[in-house]
């Protein structure tokens, strides 16, 4: 009887890390950016030293979420609709990336056309 039951709970557990790896690997949705990148604020609206080391962790986090084209795309979207409703620091904001050790292969600007940036390699492309 207790074999049975760990049997079901053994099967239940499978499915639900199944169905999971789907969701686990999604690109952060536009609040998610926001939230992840909160620590950069100060920075890029008044850059005084280096970033600091929990806005590089954000940018470095967001490079490993966004392993897709697709993924690279809408986070993209989500940095050029952040630049457009803040008022930011334009230069500082464009080498945050390289302060943090990323290369992203661009330069963040009010201006970047993210679908240009879906055919990147990960390894050279977005936070």
């Amino acid at each position: 009887m207790a074999s049975s039951m760990l049997v079901k709970v053994t099967c239940l557990a499978m499915i639900c890390l199944v169905l999971g790896i789907p969701l686990a690997s999604a690109a952060p949705s536009c609040p998610a950016v926001q939230q992840t990148l909160t620590t950069c604020l100060l920075y890029a609206t008044n850059p005084h030293g280096p970033p600091p080391e929990p806005c590089c962790n954000g940018i470095k986090t967001l490079h490993g979420q966004s392993q897709t084209p697709l993924d690279r795309r809408d986070v993209c979207g989500c940095l050029k609709s952040m630049m457009t409703n803040l008022k930011l620091n334009l230069p500082a904001v464009a080498t945050l990336p390289k302060e943090c050790g990323v290369d992203l292969g661009y330069v963040i600007s009010p201006d970047m056309d993210c679908s240009k940036y879906v055919h990147l390699s990960p390894s050279t492309l977005f936070f």
